[in-house]
């Protein structure tokens, strides 16, 4: 029977909403499977194409993918399961099977939000992502993603950190760990959660497949986040897609002058709704899960740190500037105020971060601190700290400390350790 249903998920030529049609028409797959070509006829809205892919029987590729699934440990659910979510079942082009990994949550019976945003994030747009993550677990709410570098996995990090189950929704088999860099976040999901896709095992990740991709995780969700999107983001187009869903769509309002924030700042505009909080987002369905949602109000000390901003080279993804918005340099260093390259921040590289911290130093061996970075040099006086201790000791906001602690990196004046450490240098 198993063997029926990846026979007809891997059609070539049949939509997803003409096998969604096929199984209202035929009882199972394998009644599919069995029908003659003029069966075929009497279902409406099937192209030639789609015939064509359904007249051929041979099911050695189903019994390959079956035998993968086995060797890679992967669980085969079909729209026809049980626990098949409601939620995705109801949009209008379903994946009739799905394969993942790891304990499926309860998606139907608690809160489920999309949180999504670009690879290139900014400094910002990576702590709120974290910290947004964080707080929707804390409120009782399941975060589902793309695990992509970025926006995606740090939403998902700072559930983990909150003791929630989550789910990521890959573009490509969901035994490919994609991007590499994000191995530990993998398993972390696979423990704690589950990673889905559509997808069979050994399917690379291939830009055609993300589109397809999106439509999961808007279609999994209540809601979706959408933390920092340029005008050109794939996020966009989950954020669009759960419109048409009749999902909620939230935005982290970002800075005006950003590149990286033009697409999330317009989905305000045309309608989304703002937040600065997880609890913002899971107090709108409060009524529909009084028993899953509660408000949380526990300080969050989520912070985006150098290991999770900066991404190792070559694994097939373009270069990860570490902050992608425009340094606030002092004035007078030579050629450290150039304008940003204004193309989509999802496509295009910035200039390497070392590059600034060299001019830095030929311009100044001494440089001049600010009274914030200041503070910061004394607490560490007394020797290496973690950040987050110094963020209580001087009272600065994490967004701040961030901040700071770059331009202080910049001057050669801390360095970043192991274990979310800072020092003198």
């Amino acid at each position: 029977m198993l063997l029926h249903w990846i026979w007809l998920a891997h059609r070539p030529g049949v939509s997803d909403w003409m096998k969604v049609g096929l199984m209202r028409h035929f009882q199972d797959p394998e009644d599919v499977y069995y029908a003659d070509g003029e069966a075929y006829d009497y279902v409406e809205g099937l192209s030639k194409e789609a015939r064509e892919g359904l007249r051929d029987k041979n099911l050695s590729r189903a019994e390959k993918i079956l035998a993968q699934c086995g060797e890679e440990k992967l669980h085969l659910l079909t729209i026809r399961d049980g626990a098949y979510p409601a939620r995705l079942k109801n949009i209008a082009d379903p994946p009739i099977l799905l394969y993942y990994k790891g304990r499926l949550p309860d998606l139907d019976g608690c809160p489920t939000i999309g949180v999504v945003g670009t690879r290139r994030a900014s400094a910002y747009g990576m702590t709120a992502a974290k910290r947004m993550g964080y707080q929707i677990g804390k409120c009782g709410g399941i975060v589902v993603s793309g695990m992509a570098f970025g926006i995606d996995g740090l939403a998902m990090a700072g559930a983990l950190s909150a003791g929630q189950p989550v789910v990521g929704v890959l573009g490509c088999g969901a035994d490919i760990v994609y991007p590499a860099s994000n191995r530990a976040l993998f398993q972390d999901v696979e423990g704690h959660g589950c990673i889905l896709s559509e997808f069979p095992p050994g399917t690379p990740p291939m830009k055609h497949n993300f589109p397809k991709r999106n439509r999961i995780i808007s279609g999994l969700s209540c809601g979706v986040l959408v933390v920092e999107a340029p005008e050109k983001s794939g996020a966009l187009i989950t954020a669009h897609q759960a419109a048409e869903q009749g999902r909620e769509v939230f935005v982290v309002p970002g800075n005006i002058d950003v590149p990286s924030f033009v697409g999330s700042n317009r989905l305000l505009r045309e309608g989304a709704i703002a937040v600065s909080s997880g609890w913002d987002i899971l107090s709108e369905y409060a009524g529909q899960f009084p028993d899953k949602i509660h408000k949380d109000e526990t300080p969050s000390s989520q912070t985006a740190y150098a290991d999770e901003v900066l991404r190792p080279s070559g694994e097939g993804e373009e270069p990860l500037a570490k902050v992608a918005q425009k340094p606030d340099f002092p004035k007078g260093m030579p050629g450290v105020n150039k304008e940003l390259n204004k193309k989509s921040i999802d496509k295009e590289p910035h200039a390497a971060y070392i590059d600034f911290h060299k001019q830095i130093n030929q311009a100044a061996k001494k440089p001049k601190l600010s009274r914030d970075e200041e503070r910061i040099v004394e607490a560490l006086a007394q020797g290496q700290r973690l950040v987050d201790d110094v963020i209580a000791e001087t009272g600065m906001t994490t967004g701040k400390m961030l901040s700071v602690l770059t331009m202080l990196e910049l001057k050669g004046v801390i360095k970043r350790l192991p274990g979310k450490r800072i020092s003198l240098t």
